[in-house]
């Protein structure tokens, strides 16, 4: 593993801190950049957690990871020769800045300098044909001997042909579980592989084994790691379209290889053709279409939005809250709507949904929508 870049990097202490706070219940990346804007520190933040989110009508408060507990996964990190980097270091993966909300903090295995490529995915089917996984591994070389690194989520099937076919040239493998926590258990040698030459990145916690839900937030990282995103084979109802949907609503390119419509594992694919994916038989169709991003290495400039100015304003009333909640249901809106009917500061809008997601009822959605909880559920 390679050292960290040149450039400002976190303390100990306030990489220390980021990490309970990252890890603490209902804080997500959103909630987690508006704290840091508001109180300047995680440390601080933390200590306002209580008050916040009694404000925003919480049930109970949370328990917020201690130190001990904070240092002990940061001690875990070091033993599988991993390390947390944040948003903002020179290590951290510059496209991914460009995504709604990057996770604040994300544990990497391996060397930096693969992140320096221009960055593709390839995902796909766990069941893939033959024909399926040689062309995925094909693509992924070719990828590879042109500059590009292939980035998927090591599950079976497409996503291994993808790491297997760029190992030589540069590939990152996007875990749902922890960096300790490889899934599946086949492809523990793969992740050491390309942990060696490459890299391994993870939002989630050391120890955490996988669920079903964690898999869209996996995906969600791959789409925002790269430039394009390439389906090879996928059924209708698919993780792999979920990626594909989501590379679209980031604005990344979205590739579909078609297949037979005899065979169920092309009915996604062709699919996405249908609404209107650039089709791919080769490596070629992937480099003309990415060619226009690449040039110059534009694609490394990330535009960050301006994050609400909390001091600027007095702090929301109860009658504030009280409005913006009355106005917010099950139904997702656009925050610049809901600052244009309540009329209030976006710095006290952004500060009552930043109270209520970290009282739990408040549910995020892309494009900057948002949502009431329904308690019910």
């Amino acid at each position: 593993m390679n050292q960290p870049a040149a450039g400002p990097h976190l303390s100990d202490r306030q990489r220390l801190h980021w990490l309970r706070l990252i890890r603490t219940p209902n804080v997500g990346p959103a909630s987690f950049r508006d704290l840091i804007n508001r109180f300047g520190s995680a440390e601080t933040a933390i200590e306002m957690l209580p008050e916040i989110m009694m404000a925003g009508g919480a049930n109970r408060l949370v328990k917020v990871p201690s130190v001990a507990e904070a240092e002990a996964e940061m001690q875990a990190a070091r033993q599988c020769g991993a390390r947390f980097v944040a948003l903002g270091e020179p290590d951290y993966p510059q496209i991914l800045k460009r995504m709604d909300h990057p996770p604040p903090l994300l544990a990497v295995k391996g060397t930096g300098a693969v992140f320096a490529l221009p960055p593709v995915a390839i995902v796909g089917a766990r069941n893939a044909s033959l024909a399926g996984i040689k062309m995925a591994r094909t693509l992924a070389a070719e990828l590879g001997r042109n500059g590009y690194a292939v980035i998927s989520g090591l599950a079976r099937g497409i996503d291994t042909a993808a790491h297997q076919g760029s190992l030589d040239t540069g590939t990152v493998g996007v875990l749902a579980g922890g960096l300790d926590r490889p899934y599946p258990s086949e492809n523990i040698g793969l992740c050491d592989e390309i942990a060696e030459r490459g890299a391994v990145v993870s939002e989630m916690p050391f120890g955490w084994e996988p669920r079903a839900q964690d898999f869209p937030r996996r995906n969600r990282i791959v789409a925002g790691l790269v430039l394009g995103l390439v389906v090879v084979e996928a059924a209708k109802r698919s993780g792999s379209l979920i990626s594909a949907r989501l590379a679209g609503d980031m604005g990344r390119l979205v590739f579909a290889v078609p297949g037979s419509p005899l065979d169920p594992r092309a009915a996604g694919t062709n699919g996405l053709l249908k609404d209107g994916a650039t089709l791919v038989t080769e490596v070629g169709d992937i480099l003309e279409a990415l060619a226009p991003l690449v040039g110059g290495q534009s694609y490394i400039a990330a535009s960050m939005e301006e994050p609400p100015d909390f001091s600027a304003t007095p702090p929301p009333a109860d009658s504030d809250r009280a409005r913006v909640i009355e106005v917010l249901g099950p139904v997702p809106v656009e925050v610049d709507e809901l600052i244009r009917h309540t009329g209030l500061h976006p710095a006290q809008i952004f500060m009552i949904l930043l109270e209520l997601d970290l009282a739990g009822r408040l549910e995020r959605h892309s494009g900057g929508r948002v949502s009431l909880v329904d308690p019910d559920v």
